[in-house]
């Protein structure tokens, strides 16, 4: 039944700021019985309390009201204090969570017809001498949790200077729940146009099963995969997806084929934990609707996925949602696809000090987050606070939560955004904090780089998660860039920024990168080789959701963010672009054609290098942003997959794509799990065995034994000016174009079905028969050794 009375707290007295006021409390009973419910008649007594202050000494007398016990719909005991969370266990369900610097709390039970209608169901106030161990506070309830939601209550000192920010009068979310329930459409306002209405935790039940049919872990070699970064609600969002769920992880079901279409086996995910979309919701008076949070990189809960996500929304109280989520991994497993989540433990969305309080930093503000010494808010995450990682109990947290996506949502591996975070150390940093000892001299100060941090030791060498993939974002926006240097244990791989940097400077036609682009082609061994790590410890990307797309990076000199609505004074500046000589999509054809020309030559270059190639959703079709360079903000066109441009003729670079992530996979040389030595590749130049590595070179050019394909030339002319080149002599072979990125399609990539294809090859045969072959300004190109019959 529905409380009507506020429940026994912890009431603290007025006291100085010097002097903490000693607190009276009542004990409520903790036997309850659920077929004997009774009342008592209200109490009044006195308390008397000696409190000191400087040599001085004062008695205080305080009225307390014994509240009446209220009429209960559970079976309350004393519980257990592990594991975290609320966990279905002997016939009921048994609730703890770590607060140690609490003084008081009770947990709020919530019937899903009060929670919407914004009153709590039941309270349950926990004796700290019968339901706290150590610093865990712990119930164990029996009785019907059916459509039931929690979440807590803490007092204790609201104190910023010290870091503390209780507030008994706020219901906070575990930490450790599995499904947050808010809102159930995404982008709908709560009650009152709300945005941030109560948030609850639901309770688990025993009859929580999904049927996985025997899925099991793909396990593929990380030198194998070719990963698709995608964003859930924007992938089938657009009315052009024909889906039955658009925007939802039901939806991407319906498209997985598109992905095995493309040669894609990994999918990485943006972010699928619990959010607020509506977090900077303002009216956009640019774009004429408004702004929310559309990436999703501000956290509320870990445990819990993007319930908004889902078709089902609350319905069942979340379960149908996990359910939902679950279903889409089971079925990219089917189809050969892994998938990995994109994690942020570098920060929450509860901000700095001005920021709401929902969860973390209500229930226990000093460990979860790094703070300076008189309580502010560390900011290396560049969103107000920075998650406390290597704080003991953040760390296990933080591991806890990661099995928990591996053992019961099945996920392959984990992105972690700006992960150079997870290696500073925590607040308080010392010996005795962290590995329960001094250390001599260790002096370090919070937010100080580690060269061992506890939370990547405790990660790489979990039995469970040391066998996932693990992927850093290694730098953040505290200026920490640990790309080639991120703590490793062997088995962290890195979103390789400089491998980015490089080959958009090269393909553009920047002087002084031939032999830096060399290295990216190698799988960056100037980065890896020496810390012990492989090729496919680098992930290679041209473009990723942040900054421009591919069809943006060669339209666009300069960002053009002002739908964001901050006077484009947001993004990066420095994309390292080339709009190829006309700014915008409105250009000449000459310049149209030349576009695509280095659209080509940039997924050419992903699909050559050794690592791990990684496509951005959107850039197999040549989808723009119009320029924005960070659309963070926008639920609209902007950020929604174009499934009618993929489907239009025009759209031919998406066959490119597909046949060169194909040959990527047919290829023995082209995922190598060590770097190449010169046994299997030589370089070139316009002469063979005469590389240019010069600061004015433009030209790079290889050949790689393979023992599918025999040998591969490959060759990248980002000179202004075209050039004929002399292929290396192969005594009884000839050489054949494969690929070249001057043809328009369907002869950029010539397929043994192709109509005229014989005919395109003989247009060729006098270069070929005097080992030379043309080509243009800005042009790559793929032959193959191939006997020659005439020989």
């Amino acid at each position: 039944m529905t409380s009507t009375l506020s429940p026994p707290t912890l009431t603290l007295l007025p006291h100085s700021r010097s002097q903490c006021a000693v607190t009276v409390t009542v004990t409520v009973s903790l036997t309850r019985s659920l077929s004997h419910r009774r009342k008592t008649n209200s109490v009044i007594r006195s308390a008397t309390k000696t409190h000191a202050a400087g040599n001085a000494s004062f008695e205080t007398e305080t009225a307390v009201v014994e509240k009446p016990q209220l009429e209960t719909l559970f079976q309350v005991s004393r519980g257990y204090a592990s594991p975290f969370g609320a966990t279905v266990r002997d016939g009921g369900v048994n609730f703890a969570i770590y607060s140690l610097n609490a003084l008081s709390a009770t947990l709020c039970l919530f019937t899903l017809s009060d929670f919407q209608n914004d009153r709590v169901t039941e309270y349950v106030p926990l004796d700290p001498l019968i339901n706290r161990t150590g610093g865990v506070w712990h119930v164990f309830l029996k009785g019907d949790f059916r459509d039931m939601l929690y979440g807590y209550k803490f007092d204790g000192k609201f104190s910023p200077l010290e870091g503390h920010y209780y507030d008994p009068s706020r219901i906070v979310l575990d930490p450790y729940a599995k499904v947050i329930i808010s809102r159930g459409e995404f982008g709908a306002l709560g009650p009152d146009a709300n945005c941030w209405p109560q948030m609850a935790g639901m309770v688990p039940s025993d009859d929580d099963e999904f049927d996985w049919e025997g899925d099991l872990p793909l396990k593929y070699p990380q030198r194998d995969l070719v990963i698709y970064e995608m964003h859930v609600r924007g992938f089938t969002k657009h009315e052009s997806s024909n889906t039955k769920f658009p925007g939802t992880y039901l939806g991407v079901v319906e498209k997985l084929d598109h992905l095995k279409e493309l040669g894609v086996n990994c999918l990485e995910l943006m972010p699928c934990h619990e959010f607020n979309e509506l977090e900077y919701f303002s009216y956009n008076s640019v774009q004429g609707d408004y702004r929310v949070n559309f990436w999703g990189y501000s956290t509320i809960n870990y445990f819990s996925p993007m319930i908004r996500y889902s078709s089902a929304g609350i319905r069942n109280c979340g379960h149908d949602g996990i359910n939902e989520i679950k279903f889409l991994i089971k079925e990219a497993h089917k189809r050969g696809i892994e998938v990995i989540m994109d994690v942020v433990f570098n920060h929450t969305a509860e901000g700095n000090e001005n920021g709401p309080i929902i969860s973390f930093r209500g229930v226990d503000n000093s460990v979860y987050y790094m703070l300076a010494p008189k309580g502010e808010f560390y900011n290396y995450s560049g969103c107000g606070n920075t998650f406390n990682c290597n704080h003991p109990v953040v760390r296990q947290f933080i591991v806890d939560c990661l099995r928990y996506w591996v053992t019961e949502m099945h996920v392959d591996g984990f992105r972690f955004d700006l992960a150079s975070i997870m290696s500073r150390s925590s607040s308080l940093w010392d010996g005795a904090n962290v590995f329960g000892a001094r250390i001599e001299g260790d002096l370090l100060t919070t937010g100080t780089p580690l060269s061992g941090p506890p939370l990547i030791d405790l990660i790489s060498n979990d039995p469970i998660l040391r066998g996932v993939k693990l992927i850093a974002e290694a730098w953040d926006a505290g200026g920490l860039y640990q790309v080639g240097t991120f703590p490793h244990w062997g088995i962290w791989s890195e979103w390789n920024g400089k491998y980015r940097d490089t080959v958009r400077q090269f393909i553009k036609g920047t002087d002084g990168f031939a032999g830096a682009l060399a290295e990216c082609l190698c799988g960056s061994p100037n980065l890896y080789q020496g810390g012990g790590r492989k090729p496919w410890h680098s992930i290679n990307f041209v473009c990723a959701h942040d900054g421009f797309t591919l069809a943006d990076l060669v339209t666009y000199n300069s960002k053009h963010n002002l739908s964001n609505g901050e006077d484009n004074n947001d993004g990066e500046n420095h994309n390292n672009s080339w709009n190829c000589g006309q700014e915008g999509e409105f250009a000449s054809t000459s310049v149209k054609k030349l576009r695509k020309r280095q659209m080509r030559n940039f997924f050419l270059s992903l699909m050559v290098s050794q690592g791990v190639p990684m496509i951005y959703m959107g850039d197999e079709y040549g989808h723009t942003k119009g320029g924005n360079n960070n659309t963070y903000c926008h639920d609209n066109y902007i950020n929604y997959f174009r499934w009618d441009k993929k489907e239009e003729s025009s759209s031919d670079f998406f066959r490119f794509c597909r046949l060169m992530t194909k040959f990527r996979q047919e290829c023995e040389s082209l995922g190598l799990d060590d770097f190449p030595t010169s046994e299997r590749l030589q370089w070139h130049g316009h002469f063979p065995g005469r590389p240019d590595w010069s600061e004015t070179s433009r030209f790079v050019a290889f050949t790689m034994v393979d023992s599918v394909k025999g040998e591969i030339y490959i060759a990248f002319n980002t000179s202004h000016l075209p050039c004929t080149i002399t292929l290396p002599e192969r005594p009884g072979y000839r050489w054949e174009p494969l690929v070249d990125t001057s043809k328009p399609t369907p002869y950029d990539f010539l397929t043994p079905d192709l109509p005229g294809r014989d005919i395109a090859i003989q247009q060729y045969a006098q270069f070929l028969d005097a080992n030379m072959y043309p080509m243009l300004s800005y042009s790559s190109i793929i032959l193959l050794r191939t006997p020659d019959e005439n020989a």
